[in-house]
Order: C-alpha cells, then sequence, then structure tokens
C-alpha cells in the first residue's frame, strides 16, 4: 500500500470536517431548474456552492485543513497556490486562526479574485502562467522559509472538507439519482464521491472537464497520472495539469465517468445560467451545466444534481463571456456591408434592418481601408438578434436588396 493510499480520508473524516465546519460555512441552497430539466432530459437541481463564502466551495477544505493543523504550524505561516478561489478560501481560513498567508497565483489570475484574496489579509505573489508553475513556486517559497504549505486538492483533509458537501446533498434530496461535478485537481469530485458512494453506492457521480485541460480523462484512458499539455480556458478554476495523486486514486474506485465539454459550451451555459436563473457561475460551474444539457451525461437518469462550484469572475470577463455566449446562441450579430457614399444610402440600410426587428446595438463608418473604394464607406452593424433563423433572414433580405453584408467576429 503505497503512502497516497494510507493518506486517504474516509467517510468519518468527512463527518468530522462536518462538524468543524458548523457555524463557519453556509449550508448552500439545493435548487431545483425547470429549464436545464427541459433542456437536459434529467430532473436538474443545482447545488449553489457559488453563494458560499468566499464565492466558492473551496473555504470547506481550506478551513478544515487549516483547522487541523498544530499551533507550530499556524504560527510558521501558511502558504498556497491558487488561481483564486482556494486563496480566499485558505486566506479567511487563515485570518480566522490568526495565521500569516501568503499565496502563489498564476500572473493572469482574475483581478476580481486577487483583491479579494488580499481583503482577507493575505500576502499575494504573482508567478507564471498557470496554476502548475504558481504551485511550483509556493513548493520553494515553502522551503525556504517554512511555510506549512496548504495543497489544493491533493490532501486528505482538503478532500474531506469538500466532502461535507455530498452529505448535505444526501440530506437535502435523499432521492438523488447522480451527482455532476467539475474536475480539475480531483479534491472536490473525490471527496463527494467517497461520501456520497459508501452512503448511497447506487447514486452516479459523474466528473465534468474543460476539453481544454483534460488531464484526468487522459489520465484514466492512460491508465497512469502525467501532467498533459493544455489549452487556453474561461473554466480557469479547474485547468490543472496532473490531477493529484488522492483524488485519482479514489476517482478510479468511486466515479463513474468523466466527460469533457467544450469552451463554446461552457460559454453558453454561464449566459444561460445568469439570464434564466439569475446565477453568476464561473466556468468550472457552467461546465458542469454544459455537461447536462449538452447530453454528455446519460438521459433519464432521475434527480441530477450539478455542483455549481463558484460565482468568482471578474466583471471584465464575464462581459466578453456574455458576448461570446450571445454570439455562440445567435443572439448577437456583428456583419459589415459595404455602401455607396451618398446621403440616405445608411438610411436605406437601417430601414430594412428595423423592418427584420433586428435591434441595432452599434453603427460605426469606414472611409478607409485596403478594400474600401473610392465613393463607398463601409458600415460596420452590431445586431440583437433572437436564433439562427432570424440572423440567416437578415443575411437572406440583405443580399436579395443587393447588398453583401460580411460576417465579422
Amino acid at each position: 500500500m503505497d503512502n497516497h493510499t494510507q493518506q486517504e480520508p474516509t467517510l468519518e473524516d468527512i463527518k468530522q470536517a462536518r462538524q468543524r465546519l458548523h457555524g463557519v460555512i453556509q449550508e448552500t441552497p439545493l435548487d431545483y431548474s425547470a429549464t436545464f430539466s427541459r433542456f437536459s432530459d434529467n430532473e436538474i437541481y443545482l447545488k449553489l456552492e457559488n453563494l458560499q463564502k468566499t464565492g466558492s466551495f473551496k473555504l470547506r477544505g481550506a478551513f478544515n485543513k487549516i483547522a487541523t493543523l498544530s499551533d507550530a504550524e499556524r504560527a510558521r505561516g501558511v502558504i498556497a497556490a491558487s488561481a483564486g478561489n482556494h486563496a480566499q478560501g485558505v486566506a479567511y481560513a487563515a485570518r480566522d486562526v490568526g495565521a500569516p498567508c501568503t499565496i502563489v497565483m498564476p500572473e493572469g489570475a482574475s483581478l476580481a479574485k486577487i483583491s479579494a484574496t488580499q481583503r482577507y489579509g493575505a500576502k499575494v505573489v504573482l508567478s507564471g502562467n498557470s496554476y502548475d508553475d504558481a504551485y511550483g513556486h509556493a513548493r520553494e517559497l515553502s522551503q525556504e522559509h517554512g511555510y506549512t504549505y496548504v495543497h489544493a486538492f491533493d490532501d486528505p483533509a482538503i478532500i474531506s472538507g469538500q466532502g461535507t458537501i455530498g452529505l448535505e446533498i444526501l440530506d437535502q434530496l435523499p432521492q438523488v439519482n447522480a451527482i455532476v461535478i467539475p474536475m480539475g485537481g480531483g479534491g472536490l469530485a473525490a471527496g463527494i464521491a467517497l461520501a456520497v458512494k459508501t452512503l448511497r453506492p447506487d447514486v452516479k457521480i459523474y466528473g465534468v472537464e474543460a476539453s481544454a485541460v483534460a488531464s484526468f480523462r487522459h489520465a484514466l484512458d492512460a491508465g497512469h497520472l502525467e501532467t498533459i499539455d493544455a489549452k487556453s480556458t474561461i473554466a480557469d478554476g479547474i485547468a490543472v495539469r496532473r490531477p493529484g495523486d488522492i483524488p485519482y486514486a479514489l476517482a478510479t474506485r468511486y466515479i463513474d465517468d468523466i466527460v469533457t465539454v467544450e469552451e463554446e459550451e461552457i460559454s453558453r451555459s454561464m449566459v444561460l445560467l445568469l439570464e434564466r436563473c439569475k446565477l453568476v457561475a464561473e466556468g468550472a460551474a457552467g461546465a458542469c451545466i454544459a455537461a447536462a444539457i449538452h447530453k454528455k451525461i446519460p438521459n433519464n437518469l432521475g434527480n441530477v444534481v450539478c455542483i455549481l462550484s463558484g460565482g468568482n469572475v471578474d466583471v471584465t470577463v464575464l462581459s466578453r463571456i456574455i458576448e461570446h455566449g450571445l454570439i455562440e446562441s445567435n443572439r448577437y450579430l456583428r456583419m459589415a456591408v459595404t455602401l455607396d457614399d451618398r446621403p440616405g444610402s445608411l438610411r436605406d440600410l437601417l430601414d430594412i434592418v428595423a423592418t427584420l426587428r433586428a435591434n441595432v446595438l452599434s453603427v460605426n463608418h469606414h472611409r478607409v481601408g485596403t478594400h474600401i473604394h473610392l465613393g463607398q464607406t463601409e458600415v460596420e452593424l452590431d445586431l440583437e438578434t433572437r436564433d439562427k433563423a432570424h440572423i440567416d433572414l437578415i443575411y437572406n433580405t440583405l443580399t436579395q436588396a443587393g447588398y453583401e453584408p460580411v460576417a465579422r467576429n
């Protein structure tokens, strides 16, 4: 039996974690969604960890870990690497026990997450372009200064804290049939799966990764852990190139399947959560909904709980995601049309657009360009549209009227 197997948490560890967290965390709501149920052919419930203190589930594991440290370990100070949510959980917990705290974050971390972490009293160090880069630097600082390292996912106390969500779900929805969980390093999924499968082996557990960083799916297919190459993803909270050893061991026993979702599916789901449910959810949370509504998990499972793991989204990033999601769902169109540079030509174009009931969001004129001839002007229109059929109608009608509309990104 290897060291990681010896360190694996148990159901009793998760129950003890729940007692430690009593009065510290919120027991987040479990909300039924008629909208996503219609889209998915399952009865969808949302576990709203985006409403948790610090804006994510990460406080559960971080507080449980720091609560189990000795006075000497706390006095040396704690350090962690994080893309943002674990950072806030560790900073919050460290402040609560009076422990000095240093957080290493990737240089591209959300400004909102950086400032929130600092408000909890932590010192923030930016290093590298990914979680893995930040993790390496945090380990170096831990050895150099003697800080106590608080791992984001590969730690039994962290996993036990996250597993308390599984106990809550069983209390809130005893008739649950399946749970869908975002996976990065795997601590959240491993903890929930351990708790739920031990008590209810019949409940299906599905992990979800962004296809851009599908490290768990890769490990299961390969039969062993390794660091993978990764692409950029809006689901930064699950952008981990190598899963944890303990979560991997637990996942191979307790998780039924791991599926992947595309960037467009994630962004569209985030927009739907905002528009239909009035919920701000980050990319990792959107990945769960994407797996449900894009049929990545089986139909007719029954009562399915999707874990909305966090809601810490930078406002500027959120605006770009909304725009991208609207484009992907054919609710937004940017196109260019070349006109004769004469009075009334723009009015004629806009009259056609008005008859088609497309709302004009912005108009830009360009009289100079490599493809614009003398006596012509290019008009770029941003339009609010209903669906793909509406966009096709706009293109066809303008083409029949003698225009040559061109889509613009």
